[in-house]
């Protein structure tokens, strides 16, 4: 039975076959090695569609329900809740099995065979400090996997994963750091190559990543234009009270915008309009409500911070489906700003790493970028300060994982061990 490798990911999932002694990606759509974890629903009972068809659906202005971020609720009761989507009742660990059952099914078409092992990769922690949240979000992903179709699962680090791939054979030793930065988590491992050998030396991750970094840019950039940092008059007396944070994380926050569309919702932000004192910018989050385009400006949030990101330093939240002409800049001051505690978050992490595997920081000869998110600017700053001896490669940041998982599962078929 040949391994399926599935590296189901926040933003992006990617899948490969393995065989005995070498593994290739299988394309997902439209001949491409990855495709976004996004589903769509159509309104009524039409059939779920899944990465690009997902968005497309959405940015077509399709009625129906958009989701992403889904791998974010995994061990937490979110998983479990029931809400009625696409015409019926549906947990997000429904909506994920029906994901990777559809990644199944596709596989076994391109391959021609029943494909019923998976090997997935996770990250180090799906929960920071919670080992309670920690295993129960593998065995939530397990049930996905085993709900999907699949009758045997197994599990690898992403990071270990990617340094599999990446893995550069050298003469004598070498010590190395992948610094594995996705949608949801970060991830890290050093590693030692010696007579052509790879040895994982330690590996730690936290619960942060590209989503929480469009959150933050979200929340500082583009939310104060729809009222967030605003009052709100009372109904008796002359007192001013904040306009309350928490609808405007949730709307910032890539797993959450659906479950904002509700009646509840609505009426809070009806009331808040009506008693806002800045009421042109409180109308803006009300029509986001009623509108459903919460993913529309998560989308803009994310290419303005991508742009920002960019050689030219800014970039504009371009939000014209609020209102016309509407938009916020991002510069790389502001974004730098914005990201600032992330930034300390990452580089402690990559510290911490480096002390579980008890080598010197000098000792560091090459850190491999992972992950989208890995491209920051402010990575590769803090990776020349920390590892100043380093050399910086940029693996393939999309399919780095995924190649090491089939690497890894060709090896397991070949000789019963993981590594190779």
């Amino acid at each position: 039975m040949q391994t399926l490798a599935i590296d189901f990911g926040t933003s992006n999932s990617a899948v490969a076959l393995s065989w005995p002694g070498r593994a290739s990606r299988l394309p997902m759509e439209d001949g491409g090695d990855t495709l976004p974890t996004a589903v769509f629903f159509p309104a009524g009972r039409g059939d779920m569609l899944i990465g690009a068809a997902a968005a497309d659906a959405l940015i077509a202005g399709q009625e129906g329900r958009y989701m992403r971020a889904l791998k974010s609720a995994l061990g937490l009761p979110l998983m479990s809740e029931s809400r009625l989507i696409g015409g019926r009742r549906r947990t997000l660990a429904d909506i994920i099995a029906a994901f990777l059952a559809e990644l199944r099914e596709r596989a076994e078409a391109t391959a021609g065979m029943p494909l019923r092992r998976v090997l997935s990769g996770r990250p180090v922690h799906f929960h920071t400090n919670d080992p309670s949240k920690d295993a129960q979000a593998e065995a939530d992903l397990r049930a996905c996997y085993l709900d999907a179709g699949f009758e045997e699962v197994a599990f690898m680090a992403e990071p270990e994963a990617a340094a599999l791939a990446s893995h550069r054979p050298v003469p004598g030793e070498a010590l190395g750091l992948v610094v594995d930065i996705g949608g949801g988590t970060s991830d890290f491992s050093v590693f030692r190559s010696r007579a052509g050998q790879l040895d994982i030396l330690a590996s730690h991750g936290i619960r942060l990543g590209g989503t929480d970094f469009d959150q933050s840019v979200s929340l500082t950039h583009a939310m104060p234009l729809l009222g967030l940092g605003g009052q709100l008059r009372r109904v008796m007396g002359d007192e001013l009270l904040p306009v309350p944070r928490a609808p405007y994380v949730d709307l910032a926050t890539w797993a959450r915008i659906p479950f904002l569309y509700t009646q509840e919702t609505r009426r809070l932000a009806a009331d808040m309009a009506r008693m806002a004192v800045d009421r042109p910018a409180m109308s803006r989050f009300r029509a986001v409500i009623e509108d459903e385009t919460g993913h529309d400006l998560a989308f803009a949030v994310e290419r303005g911070k991508i742009a920002a990101n960019g050689p030219e330093g800014k970039g504009r939240i371009l939000l014209e489906t609020v209102e016309p002409g509407l938009s916020a800049l991002v510069t790389a001051a502001s974004l730098d700003e914005a990201l600032a505690a992330y930034r300390d978050g990452v580089r402690q992490a990559m510290a911490d790493t480096i002390a579980s595997a008890q080598v010197a920081p000098a000792a560091i000869g090459e850190v491999v970028l992972v992950g989208g998110s890995s491209l920051m600017q402010f990575v590769a700053a803090d990776i020349s300060v920390l590892f100043p001896q380093a050399r910086l490669r940029k693996a393939d940041v999309f399919t780095a994982v995924v190649d090491g998982l089939a690497r890894a599962a060709a090896c397991q078929e070949q000789s019963g061990t993981l590594k190779p």
